[in-house]
């Protein structure tokens, strides 16, 4: 992009009243933080459900091979997964927090991000292997002590009642904790199908329904796992939220702020989950007070799209050009596009 002069918002210590002109030599020493805030209750949900999910996976392991229910094999498995996600999210908390330095200007709250994809990758790997065993199992039914099989896995399915209750309080939104809180659902709804195949052997001794229900169960994980693999994807590849479109934008300004007849280059990104930047670059009509503009954008920005932290280039002639826009036009026209 450009490097015309630009306005910044900063969110700790700037008096917006009175704006600030990068280009008359403001010395802007960025003392604020980029890294998002990681709350402490959302570190103490993530490590105490740690905690119990993985001290009951080997109750569940243990009663699954006693018992030789391949739907509670399969919901250790899953548990295993967990406790390895949310120790995974636990630690990326602890790393979100760490200040940023001159390489990493934003901080290290991307490793939230790599969690969450972690997470999803790690219930696809889950599902296939309840798939496989089912299979076979299907195939070669094997004897399940129904009895054993349901008192492990009620336990199991209060346990992660418990456990999804405690992390939907509060701040349920994050993408470290709706990552763990697919898990816990999976492993619930996991719970709840060994529940139903138990009692349906204990009745009939009709044991496919055990590797059945595994299977329903892996689909309704394959659901989850793949919204959650979308969503944090869309935050690696730099795309912007839903409501913070760059069409969307434009159109907004241009009807909602007087004294600018254009604005352009507009690139928006989540740096981690709820936590929106962006930079664009207005044209002025030739007269209006520059710093007004700039602050009224801002204000837009904010209370419109929930962009936290705009930086605004001014485009005085209106023919500034960004280099991202022209590498995607050179690629085009590599391929044979006209643009």
């Amino acid at each position: 992009m450009a490097n015309p002069p630009s306005f910044h918002n900063d969110h700790h210590g700037h008096d917006h009243a009175k704006g600030h002109d990068h280009a008359k030599g403001h010395d802007h020493d960025h003392d604020h933080s980029h890294v998002p805030v990681v709350t402490k209750d959302n570190e103490r949900k993530i490590l105490i459900s740690f905690l119990i999910i993985f001290s009951f996976m080997f109750v569940e392991a243990v009663g699954g091979y006693i018992s030789g229910s391949l739907a509670l094999l399969a919901d250790a498995g899953h548990m295993l997964t967990d406790a390895i996600a949310l120790g995974l999210a636990y630690v990326a908390f602890r790393l979100g927090r760490r200040a940023p330095d001159g390489q990493r200007t934003f901080g290290y709250a991307r490793f939230e991000v790599i969690a969450g994809l972690v997470n999803a990758l790690t219930l696809f790997g889950i599902v296939g292997w309840i798939l496989y065993e089912a299979m076979g199992r299907l195939q070669e039914p094997q004897p399940v002590l129904a009895g054993s099989m349901f008192v492990v896995a009620l336990i199991g399915m209060l346990v992660n009642v418990f456990v999804l209750w405690f992390l939907t309080r509060g701040d349920s939104e994050h993408v470290n904790v709706k990552g763990a809180v697919l898990h816990v659902m999976g492993d619930l709804l996991g719970s709840v199908g060994a529940i139903v195949a138990a009692v349906v052997i204990w009745y009939t001794d009709w044991t496919p329904i055990d590797p059945i229900l595994s299977v329903f169960v892996s689909l309704l994980i394959l659901r989850s796992a793949w919204s959650l693999l979308k969503g944090t994807l869309h935050i690696l590849l730099e795309g912007a939220p839903a409501n913070a479109d760059s069409s969307l934008i434009s159109e907004h300004l241009l009807a909602s702020v007087p004294g600018i007849q254009n604005v352009s280059h507009i690139h928006v990104w989540s740096l981690t989950s709820g936590r929106v930047l962006a930079t664009l670059q207005v044209q002025p009509i030739e007269g209006v007070d520059i710093r007004n503009v700039v602050n009224r954008v801002e204000h837009e920005l904010k209370t419109k799209f929930n962009i936290e932290h705009p930086t605004i280039g001014i485009n005085w002639e209106g023919n500034a050009s960004c280099s991202l826009e022209e590498a995607g036009n050179a690629t085009a026209s590599h391929a044979g596009h006209s643009h």
